[in-house]
């Protein structure tokens, strides 16, 4: 039976899910070194399809542009502002996946209920990354763009899989062991040495076969399958989905305003996964 797109991008959710109890484990460990790590060790996960890495230098490219272009750019943009409004204007990603398909995608419509559960989705996971209490400072300024370039990046590697030459899902294989060879890079140049613990190992272990890894498989399929405008909207389950983790796992607590998330989150997701209509399209047609 052939599983629809939509259950190839939650799984990809709910491993992204994970990321923020996982990271906790090893918040002691330099991010550049987790992320290298992590990727590393999820590349192993289609080494049995080894000569499907071979790609074109286009595909290639591409896939570098996304992985390891996202992950730099988000890391030092936590360096060069509060780690929430960072993570706040990260999270423009999947409302840039809908906003962008039509010009990216030949052929795709957007209507006008797609932007609005972008905006709904958006507005929920602002809720839930800072509770309702927002500090934008000047002094900040280059930490947000870099926050904003992160999900630009993201957001555009992502419809750019549907335009590339075929190429097998396992070749994110080699994406990710380049990302984290690259990342690896960064540690050198940028952090101090360190030396895990076995349990931040394991930790590492466990990004690398889920959030930073598989996760990366899983959304590969669902955005070359699935239907992008659908995929943005339900992709705002993330940052719910982590915080109810958070809470499971008891590092994370809710507030009242947890429930106005939820709602404006679960809304969009299923505003944006309604079956296309003839009516109510906003004319933006791609090439």
């Amino acid at each position: 039976m052939r599983l629809s797109p939509a259950y190839w991008a939650l799984g990809a959710i709910l491993l992204w899910a994970s990321l923020a109890t996982l990271g906790a484990l090893t918040r002691s460990l330099p991010p550049f070194f987790v992320v290298g790590v992590s990727l590393t060790l999820g590349s192993l996960l289609s080494l049995r399809h080894l000569r499907q890495w071979k790609v074109s230098a286009r595909v290639f490219l591409t896939g570098l542009y996304g992985i390891f272009g996202y992950h730099f750019l988000l890391f030092f943009a936590f360096r060069h502002a509060p780690a929430m409004e960072a993570n706040l204007l990260n999270y423009l990603w999947p409302l840039l996946i809908v906003l962008l398909s039509p010009l990216l995608i030949p052929g795709t419509r957007l209507m006008a209920r797609h932007i609005l559960a972008g905006v709904l989705g958006f507005s929920g996971a602002a809720l839930i990354v800072t509770g309702g209490r927002l500090a934008l400072s000047l002094d900040s300024l280059s930490g947000y763009l870099l926050a904003i370039a992160a999900a630009f990046v993201w957001s555009t590697y992502s419809l750019l899989t549907r335009r590339l030459p075929p190429f097998p899902n396992s070749a994110v294989g080699g994406f990710c062991l380049a990302s984290g060879l690259l990342s690896l890079g960064c540690h050198l140049l940028f952090e101090p040495a360190v030396q895990p613990t076995s349990a931040q190992w394991a930790s590492l272990l466990a990004l690398g076969l889920g959030p930073m890894g598989g996760a990366f498989f899983l959304w590969d399929r669902a955005m070359k399958e699935g239907d992008p405008r659908q995929i943005g909207s339900l992709s705002y389950a993330t940052p719910l989905l982590s915080t109810l983790l958070l809470v499971a796992s008891g590092t994370g607590s809710l507030n009242p305003v947890a429930g106005i998330a939820i709602a404006l989150i679960l809304g969009g997701a299923l505003l944006g996964s309604l079956p296309a209509r003839s009516d109510s399209v906003l004319a933006v047609k791609g090439e």
